[in-house]
């Protein structure tokens, strides 16, 4: 039995998914995703929710990337780097996430630590976490917020991890392989 997920097309694609699928260029993970329609359309659908949240735009990409990072995700790491280069956001917060270091700005780290938290203790970062991300100026609705992120990560990076995506050409300038030691804080 084979392993090899289909990258599917517009016309290859099930009826359910094509309505998910865009016009034009489609991602590899899209292409992919495409095999479960449910899948395709939950993950589009939180994505767009989770950019319509009550955090910032550099603060999703935080949020993201700090799961990409903690998954090890080859395909994710490379497309929101290139989605945050796209945004010109700034440059030391992009290199940390890519590296795992504490980011420049303090309130985005206290994200980033309360984030890596969520998904180190499967939701259970505890009360002094929390505490330490409200103390930082975060609110309850952004914690929720952060959990609504690493829902859409989840969908993308375990994706990725079981079919192997194979990364488009437009992020590959930022290929990226997990450093084998990053910071703990």
């Amino acid at each position: 039995m084979s392993t090899n997920f289909t990258i599917h097309t517009k016309q290859s694609a099930t009826e359910a998914s094509k309505e998910w699928l865009p016009n034009g260029f489609i991602p590899n993970l899209h292409a992919i995703m495409a095999e479960s329609p449910a899948l395709l359309e939950g993950y589009k659908r939180l994505w767009d929710l989770s950019l319509a949240s009550s955090l910032s735009a550099v603060e999703v990409q935080v949020v993201m990337m700090t799961a990409n990072f903690e998954n090890n995700c080859h395909y994710c790491v490379p497309w929101h780097t290139f989605i945050m280069k796209q945004g010109k956001m700034p440059d030391g917060v992009i290199n940390a996430l890519r590296s795992g270091e504490p980011l420049p700005d303090p309130k985005l780290d206290s994200l980033r630590t309360f984030t890596r938290l969520l998904i180190d203790n499967r939701g259970h970062a505890g009360d002094d976490a929390l505490a330490a991300f409200l103390d930082a100026g975060y609110t309850h609705q952004n914690a929720l917020d952060v959990v609504l992120g690493l829902a859409v990560k989840l969908m993308s990076n375990y994706t990725n991890a079981i079919t192997h995506t194979p990364l488009d050409d437009p992020p590959k300038q930022f290929a990226w392989t997990k450093p084998q030691t990053s910071a703990t804080s």
